[in-house]
């Protein structure tokens, strides 16, 4: 299949995601440096136009969103600035179990020591765990949708494998819990341990029950979709494919790509490095046209400012939904046939 016939299969916009209105979760990822963010910001700019309520979360320890829209986020939700419908929040899920634990209310009690020991002794649980935090924070909030810009690739995938990977140990949990109940009660009494072990075991319970939900819409592509965004580079390319595959495992749907950085030197350039980058972008971009050619590719160009501030997050988001700006860039660009290297 050519390259056009891609084009015309598929809308090479994001407007297929602003259309399904039953979408509830959306991620945003791909390898560090690619411009999650700002893809992230303009998406969640554009959705607040047909939502009645958008929430962007950043999940990545180094917030970036702050930076975006010039603006300070923390990990309460708050209006972005200029917007009536459009709210951001800066989370670690990694400490969101340490918060948890001390602002319990037998903090300081055994059942709390041993609930702390449960979520340390398991490597990878106690950030399990504080997602599950976060996801109570979250789903108790009411917004129509909620926007991830996670984390680069690798903590993103850990970061969705979670629900399944707690799920599995909750419900291992809850079945032990069944089981020593009795005995942590007589020994809980014995030793003169505060607090109750039901409440831990409650707490737990709660837990999984949030889990297996948030679990079950990740895996409902009428109700999550993963973008995926990368740059026409090999590294990038081959994250962007290690990325698909691994949320297909996970079930997890995903069929819209955004190419970032494109350059579309001028007919009349005589930047050589402009026209050997340009050559080098459009063998990878061929090549992801190839591979996913049943996908929405959306291609961005590089600009020659910094997308940062409302001001500027706006006209580029706008070319998430219409790619005319692009097309014309492509038009008064040097001959592709002549860019092949």
């Amino acid at each position: 299949m050519s390259d056009t016939d891609d084009l015309e299969s598929f809308d090479p916009t994001l407007q297929n995601v602003i259309d399904q209105t039953s979408l509830q979760w959306i991620f945003v990822g791909g390898k560090g440096g690619v411009g999650k963010t700002t893809t992230s910001c303009s998406l969640a700019i554009q959705l607040a136009k047909a939502r009645p309520s958008v929430l962007l979360i950043s999940t990545d320890p180094a917030h970036n969103l702050s930076d975006a829209f010039g603006q300070k986020f923390s990990k309460d939700a708050a209006l972005v600035n200029g917007f009536t419908n459009l709210y951001a929040m800066e989370i670690d899920p990694t400490s969101s179990i340490q918060e948890m634990i001390e602002n319990s209310d037998d903090q300081g009690s055994g059942v709390s020591s041993m609930m702390q020991d449960l979520a340390f002794a398991i490597p990878g649980v106690d950030e399990a765990m504080g997602f599950a935090e976060v996801m109570k924070q979250v789903k108790a909030m009411e917004y129509s949708v909620i926007i991830f810009d996670t984390a680069p690739t690798g903590h993103t995938l850990r970061f969705l494998s979670f629900p399944s990977v707690l799920e599995k140990a909750l419900e291992k949990v809850s079945q032990l819990s069944g089981r020593f109940r009795p005995m942590m009660q007589q020994m809980s009494g014995m030793m003169g341990m505060q607090g109750n072990p039901e409440d831990m075991f409650g707490k737990l319970e709660g837990m999984r029950e949030v889990i297996t939900e948030v679990n079950n819409q990740f895996k409902d592509a009428d109700k999550t979709t993963f973008v995926c965004v990368c740059i026409a580079e090999f590294l990038s390319l081959y994250e962007t494919e290690r990325m698909i595959q691994e949320l297909t495992s996970y079930h997890i749907d995903t069929h819209n790509i955004v190419v970032n950085q494109l350059l579309f030197p001028k007919k009349d350039s005589n930047c050589e490095q402009c026209r050997v980058r340009h050559a080098m972008q459009k063998k990878y971009l061929d090549q992801i046209y190839d591979l996913y050619d049943d996908f929405h590719i959306t291609t961005l160009p590089l600009l020659t400012n910094e997308i940062r501030g409302t001001d500027k997050l706006i006209p580029f988001s706008n070319m998430l939904v219409d790619n005319s700006f692009v097309q014309k860039k492509m038009a008064e660009g040097i001959d592709d046939t002549k860019a092949d290297a």
